[in-house]
């Protein structure tokens, strides 16, 4: 039997089906795949006994007939999702040993459908970075690997680099301005964010709450697909949840994108972007076109000011979301001489530098004085960058881009300067500042044999297009390279 972590999600599921290998073989597969990568420091709590109960468990069901979507098929979950049991920290000195008493409907409605947890991944602290290197943890390492360790982006990294590694059939991300999407470009795998409302956000440890929205990272757009369709749908226990049906997405992948039209913004070509970048922005537009896809030019104005809107927007929410952290019904406790001076104590030990600097951002923009001046404002610019998509939707269907400025860089580059760490973000934050869904499919490799990815942004709950441009240029661009295991 060849190496069963090598197979798609789709490619395990119809293994399984046909009674090629059982759960529980390929959750051992990935098992001991797992055990070999501690390297890449990927997941910082394993669940390999729990994993192979559900897996023989999945076995039983499928005996009987009873298959679900995702039957035993062994996933990583991102641990920013409560599972019931199993310690949740947000990659958080604050969370300490938290182990929830509740599932999050995402996990939940994913171990309905037959899923198998492997463990919990790696993340930025609380989903606050680009470059996975703010966890309480340790950075994640990318696996592909050029002279020196890279960083696999942020905040989703470990799900990335699970996933590009084989060490999961595909993972749970969540995305707040790019935390799936950026990191699936720098490791050569699909990841999707939704529209604002399609996966319920209950159970998950909020950033931004206008912004966070949950989503897979996969080894193929139909792996996306599948995945995605597992985790969406309303729930009455999140007010923003959207209550509608899930389409059959999977069906969506493959299907014809003649006539369909793709938009290209002018506002996305920057200063100093790499040429090899630009040069693939080109070439997936030509892969479109010979799709039978028509290029059309459009603009989006507002574009420049996305970045500065989306880092007063996201702190202001984050500040209010983590004033909840203050060592009084769980997690870290640091004993001070008074009831303030614990509160000051125990944030200033559980919280890491970058979540600090976002809290004390958060907190000068709604501050008195400052409101109107940044948090109204920001809020205003959103709007006009909403308006930007409305406008273009009346020329295109969907809208190519560059997924990042950059391919991923070595470990502590930019690690000591914010500012050039949120440029990360430049293509990304768009999407969710107006709530549209968005994809990262990887297209090529950079001069030094590093993964580039190109986006596809549709109209709100449009996944289905989509998945389409995304089906369609992953099919053109056949993309099949894998890092080279150095780990292990």
């Amino acid at each position: 039997m060849s190496d069963l972590t090598k197979l798609t999600l789709d490619a395990a599921l119809t293994g399984m089906a046909n009674g090629e290998f059982s759960s529980v073989e390929i959750t051992k597969a990935h098992i001991d795949a797992i055990k070999d990568a501690g390297k890449l420091n990927a997941f910082i709590t394993d669940t390999h006994d729990l994993a192979l109960e559900q897996a023989a468990a999945s076995d039983a069901r499928r005996a009987k007939g009873e298959a679900g979507l995702l039957e035993g098929a062994p996933l990583g979950v991102k641990d920013l999702f409560c599972t019931t049991g199993v310690r949740t920290t947000a990659c958080s000195k604050i969370l300490g040993d938290f182990t929830p008493t509740y599932e999050s409907s995402v996990t939940a409605n994913m171990k309905a459908d037959g899923m198998v947890m492997l463990g919990k991944l790696n993340l930025d602290e609380f989903a606050m970075g680009s470059s996975n290197e703010t966890s309480f943890y340790g950075p994640v390492i990318n696996p592909w690997r050029k002279d020196a360790d890279l960083v696999p982006g942020g905040s989703s990294g470990g799900s990335a680099s699970a996933v590009a590694a084989d060490l999961c059939l595909g993972a749970t991300a969540t995305d707040t301005g790019g935390s799936i999407r950026q990191p699936a470009a720098f490791t050569g795998t699909v990841g999707i964010k939704p529209t604002y409302g399609r996966c319920s956000r209950w159970g998950t440890v909020a950033f931004a709450s206008s912004l966070d929205q949950a989503g897979p990272i996969a080894k193929t757009v139909k792996d996306s697909a599948i995945l995605l369709q597992s985790m969406a749908g309303y729930d009455a226990k999140d007010s923003t949840s959207l209550n509608l049906p899930v389409p059959d997405w999977v069906s969506a992948c493959g299907a014809s994108i003649k006539g369909m039209k793709i938009g290209i913004p002018k506002e996305y070509t920057i200063d100093g972007m790499p040429k090899e970048i630009e040069d693939l922005w080109q070439q997936g537009m030509k892969w479109l076109e010979a799709a039978g896809a028509e290029i059309v030019h459009i603009s989006l104005p507002h574009t420049k000011y996305a970045l500065p809107a989306y880092y007063v927007v996201a702190p202001a929410e984050a500040s209010s979301n983590l004033a909840r952290y203050d060592g009084m019904r769980y997690g870290l406790r640091v004993e001070g001489e008074n009831l303030n001076d614990t509160y000051e104590r125990t944030r200033t030990e559980g919280f890491g530098d970058e979540v600090r600097r976002r809290i004390m951002i958060g907190t000068y923009v709604l501050s008195s004085g400052y409101y109107d001046a940044y948090y109204l404002r920001a809020q205003k610019v959103r709007t006009k960058i909403a308006d930007d998509f409305k406008a273009a939707w009346e020329k295109c269907d969907a809208i190519l881009t560059p997924t990042c400025p950059s391919g991923p860089f070595p470990v502590g580059h930019k690690f000591n300067d914010p500012v050039k760490m949120y440029l990360n973000d430049i293509f990304t934050v768009t999407a969710n500042l107006a709530g549209l869904p968005g994809i990262s499919v990887p297209a090529g490799l950079d001069a030094n044999g590093l993964p580039l990815g190109l986006q596809i942004i549709g109209r709100a709950l449009d996944e289905e297009t989509v998945f389409k441009a995304a089906s369609a240029l992953e099919d053109a661009a056949g993309f099949s390279a894998k890092p080279l295991k150095w780990w292990g």
